[in-house]
């Protein structure tokens, strides 16, 4: 890989002499931005990582951007002054618009009252939930009692989406020109994967069930200036409930591994690297995809983490989710080890 500090070349026709002007004047310009230093955080440190902006010449570590950049981009790249990106619209709160975006089952919307049985099962159910802290069984997130304030949390992931044209997705998917579904067996996991027991995967079913019919998480998308969208925990919410099953397209890592892309979550590490499967959600995706990293290689990064990550043979099929690893805070951000115990992506710079 070429080093970030090296000019985009003119792709006019030029003489030997033009050419042996523009070696010249190439090494003079290496000379010249020997001293850049990065914009973020002062330093000129780590040159191999240092970018240039293509219109003003200042320079920014790829990791101190926001979001943060895992490999040096192909082609021209401007700084977040020069690049002009307008502010992000928040998506209409109209409540139709919000049902068919998720696509949520209108029958939710009705307001019909739940049948004896459906209450019946749903209080079984939080009764099971309530005692899973003691057996470390996983536990349902609970929503937000303000069906308005839901409307606003689905919206808040609605306009992140929107604003990174990518479509929602609460499910893993399979497309013909990558992995197909067969490839994502759990059996080829180098060193095994768990099992998810029978309790914990009525409990993400339960998760499923519930946004399917608009009982949304209590998660809040907000976008900052520095970190780029982020989450926010929109009430308290306990120790090993789940946050939501990481999702998107399912390919192999051995396309992907020259990839630009930043959101990249193992979903199988296999003995065989060539069948090792990797899920991109730029195309489609839930919340995951704006749920921080973290580094993590330093005890301050550690602190902050709040979310883990973990991978499941749920059914013959490898799933990952994220799941509170501590009590969290109303409007606490949520951070998790991005791929913290695999290594397979430069994390050490996560904040």
């Amino acid at each position: 890989m070429q080093s970030p500090r090296k000019r985009t070349q003119s792709l006019r026709p030029v003489s030997a002499a033009a050419e042996a002007r523009k070696r010249l004047r190439s090494k003079q310009e290496e000379e010249d931005y020997s001293d850049v230093c990065c914009q973020k955080c002062g330093s000129g440190q780590h040159p191999a990582e240092l970018l240039l902006c293509d219109k003003c010449d200042r320079g920014y570590h790829i990791f101190c951007l926001r979001p943060i950049l895992v490999g040096i981009p192909k082609g021209r790249w401007f700084c977040p002054s020069c690049s002009n990106r307008k502010n992000v619209a928040d998506f209409a709160l109209v409540q139709t618009r919000i049902v068919d975006f998720f696509r949520i089952q209108r029958s939710s919307q009705s307001g019909e009252k739940p049948s004896p049985d459906c209450r019946k099962k749903r209080k079984r159910n939080s009764g099971l939930a309530m005692s899973k802290k003691k057996s470390r069984k996983l536990l349902p997130f609970v929503p937000t009692e303000d069906s308005s304030r839901r409307l606003e949390q689905m919206a808040s992931l609605a306009s992140a989406l929107t604003a990174t044209g990518t479509e929602f997705s609460n499910e893993l998917t399979y497309i013909a020109s990558m992995a197909p579904r067969s490839a994502n067996c759990p059996a080829l996991e180098k060193d095994g994967m768990q099992v998810m027991i029978k309790d914990d995967m009525e409990t993400l079913t339960l998760c499923k069930n519930m946004m399917e019919l608009g009982e949304w998480p209590p998660l809040m998308v907000v976008f900052d200036p520095l970190e780029g969208f982020t989450v926010e925990a929109d009430r308290f919410i306990r120790d090993l409930t789940i946050i939501t099953e990481y999702v998107g397209d399912v390919d192999y890592l051995k396309n992907r591994e020259h990839d630009d892309g930043d959101s990249m979550m193992t979903l199988l590490s296999a003995a065989d690297p060539s069948k090792s499967l990797v899920i991109c959600p730029d195309k489609r995706s839930n919340i995951a995809r704006f749920i921080n990293g973290i580094n993590n290689h330093v005890p301050g990064g550690k602190k902050k983490r709040n979310v883990k990550c973990v991978r499941f043979d749920v059914n013959g099929e490898s799933r990952v989710l994220l799941i509170a690893s501590r009590d969290i805070r109303k409007g606490e951000r949520l951070y998790y080890d991005y791929n913290g115990y695999e290594n397979e992506y430069p994390t050490q710079h996560f904040v």
